[in-house]
């Protein structure tokens, strides 16, 4: 019924949408022999992603993190988050657990730890079995009891994030996909996607206030509006040589504002040294 798991692991980049690079050993030689394939369509993730608001999850059969069988249907009745990762992943989908850990931690002090469940759905399968995502919960120092980490068996995961509408590619450099944090209402449809790395609670809290008053939610932000917030950073196909490309740009304006930060950190306690110094007593 469910497959037997393995492990590789992949690195990631990126915000609203992430592009992941291979790094093991053992994934570099199937990254080589792929032929080049265009990246990840913004348009057609987000048309994707748009195309599911309204229509029911159905049913699918995961696992938890101790290889216990969970429903979906097992969530209805409650208002639902649900985002997409693998555990591979050690930078973008880390990232993006733990901004939603502090969304989550937020909106339990709004509405209370039983008005709403979260869980996360590792789409990297075999690799991202009950065991990996356990570790990667633990790891991101995950442990609300409403929050569940759970694996889809490979056979059901395209079915599963088609019904979430969530776009994942496999491209020669490792995965692009999409960020994005479904909300599903109690009845068991798609109620609104949030997109970004970054998760402030009001994007989530609001339309879970609306769902939790059993109130209409607004209408949906614009296509354009939708697209302007989606970027792939990671890499850049190149059609003139036909293969990909890392694009550092994101990483340079990271680290160059680090560095900025640091070197005004060290200049200004090196002032505040030197004025310390200059009002000391000279001992007789």
């Amino acid at each position: 019924m469910f497959p037997a798991f393995t492990a590789f692991r992949i690195t990631a980049h990126g915000r609203a949408m992430a592009c992941c690079i291979g790094l093991a050993a053992g994934l570099a030689p199937w990254a080589q022999a792929q032929p080049a394939t265009p990246a990840l369509s913004a348009q057609a993730a987000v048309q994707a992603s748009q195309a599911v608001i309204g229509q029911p999850v159905g049913e699918h059969l995961l696992l938890d993190r101790e290889g216990r069988v969970v429903r979906m249907s097992a969530y209805r009745g409650k208002p639902l988050l649900v985002s997409f990762i693998y555990t591979g992943c050690f930078q973008v989908c880390p990232t993006n657990t733990r901004a939603l850990q502090q969304a989550v931690r937020a909106l339990e002090g709004r509405f209370g730890t039983r008005q709403f469940n979260v869980v996360s759905i590792g789409f990297n399968q075999p690799a991202d079995s009950p065991q990996a995502m356990k570790a990667f919960a633990a790891q991101n120092g995950i442990d609300f009891p409403h929050w569940e980490f759970l694996s889809p068996p490979a056979a059901e995961v395209v079915a599963l994030t088609r019904a979430f509408g969530f776009s994942y590619q496999a491209t020669p450099a490792g995965f692009d996909h999409v960020l994005q944090v479904t909300l599903v209402d109690p009845q068991g449809r798609i109620a609104q996607q949030v997109y970004g790395a970054e998760l402030p609670a009001d994007a989530l809290g609001e339309p879970l206030t609306l769902m939790l008053a059993n109130a209409p939610l607004p209408l949906r932000s614009s296509f354009a509006d939708i697209i302007d917030r989606l970027r792939v950073l990671c890499t850049v196909y190149d059609p003139s040589t036909g293969s990909y490309r890392v694009d550092y740009s994101l990483a340079l304006e990271v680290a160059g504002g680090l560095t900025f930060a640091l070197a005004m950190l060290v200049y200004f306690l090196n002032e505040w040294r030197q004025r310390r110094a200059a009002r000391r007593p000279i001992a007789a």
